[in-house]
């Protein structure tokens, strides 16, 4: 289920526009902190893609299940 637009723009303001990864088999140091572009959500071809990710298995539509991943994290926590 996917997070609501008021919950993605919360959590792309809370991030700067950054990735938010912290995950250690990643990489990338302590966070990736990658910078992307707004425009470039869902963009699986652009070095500025993005996509929020759930931090849970819960999928809640809440900010602190929220988290605005570059494209290539958010892959290798999907498909890896």
């Amino acid at each position: 289920m996917p997070f609501s637009d008021y919950i993605v723009k919360q959590a792309w303001a809370r991030s700067s526009g950054r990735c938010e990864c912290t995950k250690t088999t990643h990489s990338h140091a302590r966070i990736c902190n990658k910078r992307l572009l707004e425009l470039y959500r869902g963009d699986d071809e652009s070095e500025y893609g993005w996509e929020a990710h759930s931090k849970s298995d819960l999928y809640l539509n809440e900010l602190t299940d929220c988290e605005i991943l570059c494209w290539e994290c958010y892959e290798e926590v999907h498909y890896l």
